[in-house]
């Protein structure tokens, strides 16, 4: 198998303890356990690693950006913003 055969995989590092999962990349892997050497070290070369998750990128399902009418729904539900408030002047921009 060349390395343009290789599965493609997601990168995801915590930095930080209390700190959530950060998408750092991609890399092409044969399997799970190369991934993960692979994404230290590319990834984590200066210790900001605590922790590294990987997905197969064949495993992850996204919207389409192109796809306006799935957020739509939100837009409906003024109570979700705070449009309604009267921020006094002293506060400035928020």
């Amino acid at each position: 198998m060349s390395n343009s055969e290789w599965p493609l995989w997601e990168v995801f590092i915590r930095s930080k303890a209390g700190l959530h999962h950060k998408h750092a990349g991609s890399l092409h892997a044969v399997d799970q356990q190369m991934a993960i050497e692979n994404a230290r070290d590319v990834y984590t070369r200066r210790n900001e690693g605590l922790s590294i998750w990987v997905v197969e990128s064949k495993h992850i399902t996204a919207s389409d950006p192109e796809d306006g009418d799935m957020f739509e729904a939100a837009k409906t539900k003024a109570y979700r913003h705070p449009t309604f408030y009267d921020i006094p002047d002293e506060i400035g921009h928020m």
